[in-house]
């Protein structure tokens, strides 16, 4: 009975819910830290908004792609699939849900000293994104190499 559930469709739709999931806390835990920052902002100074949103939304980035690896694998997914190719698409969603979770949220901290910069500091708007870009480098790897690997 547990060979007709372990099967290759099963670790390859596990593959893409990992893919998804795991980025998607990671930017749900990245944006959240952003955004507790941020309203403490907005509550002194709202018109700061855009700025903070922009910053805010910068951890989000890793559900995307995490979301971009599921929908691939999910399109591999046939009836025929052997256990090898079902294990295979399972680890290429690996990479870009943890480092998606682990990026996300040292972005979301870097956001968040980002918009506690530009409280005092608005000019220095381009520098918080870029401190907080910086990470951002990591999740586009991983899903460079997730897409390595499915294909």
């Amino acid at each position: 009975m547990l060979e007709n559930i372990l099967t290759g469709q099963f670790f390859a739709y596990l593959g893409a819910a990992v893919a998804f999931l795991v980025a998607g806390l990671g930017s749900s835990k990245g944006v959240g830290l952003a955004g507790q920052t941020g309203a403490g902002v907005l509550s002194e100074d709202p018109s700061k908004f855009g700025s903070v949103m922009l910053l805010e939304a910068l951890p989000s980035t890793q559900a995307i792609y995490g979301f971009v690896i599921a929908f691939l694998i999910i399109g591999n997914v046939n009836e025929s699939m052997t256990l090898q190719q079902g294990l295979s698409l399972f680890i290429a969603g690996l990479p870009v849900g943890i480092v998606g979770l682990v990026s996300a949220i040292f972005q979301g901290k870097v956001a968040a000293a980002g918009i506690q910069m530009i409280s005092k500091r608005p000019e220095g708007l381009g520098s918080a994104i870029t401190l907080a870009l910086m990470i951002e480098m990591f999740a586009i790897l991983s899903l460079i190499l997730s897409i390595l690997m499915i294909r």
